[in-house]
C-alpha cells in the first residue's frame, strides 16, 4: 500500500463523490444568495459571523473531500495466489480462545465503521491481522490481548 494512496471500495468512493458534488453544489448556491451584512444598525449581526463559520467548514470539507479524491484508488481484487492472505477490503471472520465468533471488513479509515464490522486498516486489530491466513493465531495487543484464530477470508469489493 502507497503512504500517498488512500484505498476505498466502490461504494465508498461513489459516496465521496456525491458529497463532494452536493457540497461543491451548495457552495455555489450560497455564492450567489445575499450575504447578511455585519451589522443591524449600531449592532452586530450574528447571522453574519454565522454564514462565514459555516462557509468557512464547508470550504474546509470541499478541500478535504478533493484531497481525498485525489489520492483515491479502488481496492482490487487480490491476485489468485494472494486471496487466501488478509488484505484491506479482506473480510475475516475470527474465533477467540472462548469460541467467540467475529467478523470484521477491512477498509480504510474513511469507510471504518466499529458499529457495521468496518474496521480501519489502522486499527490494532487489523494491522495484527494483514497478512496472515486462515488457520493461522494472531495474538491482538491492545487495551485488552486476545488471540484470534482465522477461521475465513472472503473478499468483497462493493
Amino acid at each position: 500500500m502507497g503512504e500517498n494512496v488512500i484505498y476505498l471500495t466502490k461504494n465508498g468512493l461513489e459516496k465521496m463523490k456525491e458529497e463532494y458534488e452536493s457540497l461543491k453544489n451548495i457552495k455555489k448556491a450560497l455564492t450567489k444568495e445575499e450575504r447578511p451584512f455585519p451589522f443591524e444598525g449600531d449592532n452586530l449581526n450574528p447571522e453574519y459571523y454565522i454564514f462565514w463559520e459555516d462557509f468557512d467548514l464547508l470550504q474546509k470539507r470541499l478541500l478535504e473531500l478533493e484531497a481525498i479524491l485525489h489520492k483515491a484508488k479502488l481496492i482490487a481484487l487480490p491476485k489468485k495466489e494472494e486471496q487466501n492472505k488478509v488484505q484491506i477490503g479482506s473480510t475475516v471472520t475470527l474465533e477467540d480462545a472462548d469460541g467467540k465468533i467475529n467478523e470484521f471488513t477491512i477498509l480504510s479509515t474513511f469507510e471504518a465503521n466499529p458499529a457495521e464490522g468496518k474496521i480501519s486498516a489502522e486499527s490494532p486489530v487489523e494491522k495484527a491481522l494483514l497478512g496472515h491466513k486462515v488457520g493461522e493465531e494472531v495474538a491482538i495487543t491492545s487495551p485488552i490481548n486476545v488471540v484470534y484464530k482465522i477461521k475465513k477470508i472472503k473478499h468483497n469489493l462493493n
